[in-house]
């Protein structure tokens, strides 16, 4: 059995309204891990009043790694709050 390597998830956002309550580290690509791609993702989630993820918008990073942070975030919750609200999200990857 092959171990996947992960990516590190960090969120990087001083002006978050919602706290995280379940947060996905991301799968580093195979690609991307054999061409030694590594940087960081920076991702805007649109977060419902139930803490899911609506949608998400990669905002600036490497294209090989972006599916992998989009995969991840959508899969993240967050705590309710009374209306939707957009979280930027931050996750970095490094094949090490």
């Amino acid at each position: 059995m092959q171990l996947q390597p992960f990516a590190l998830a960090q969120q990087e956002k001083p002006q978050s309204q919602r706290k995280v309550v379940r947060k996905v580290v991301p799968m580093y690509p195979d690609l991307a891990r054999r061409m030694n791609v590594r940087g960081l993702v920076r991702v805007e989630a649109l977060v419902a009043p139930n803490g899911t993820v609506k949608s998400t918008k990669v905002i600036g990073g490497h294209p090989l790694l972006a599916q992998a942070a989009v995969d991840a975030v959508n899969k993240w919750k967050f705590g309710t709050a009374p209306e939707d609200s957009s979280e930027l999200i931050e996750l970095k990857f490094d094949p090490e």
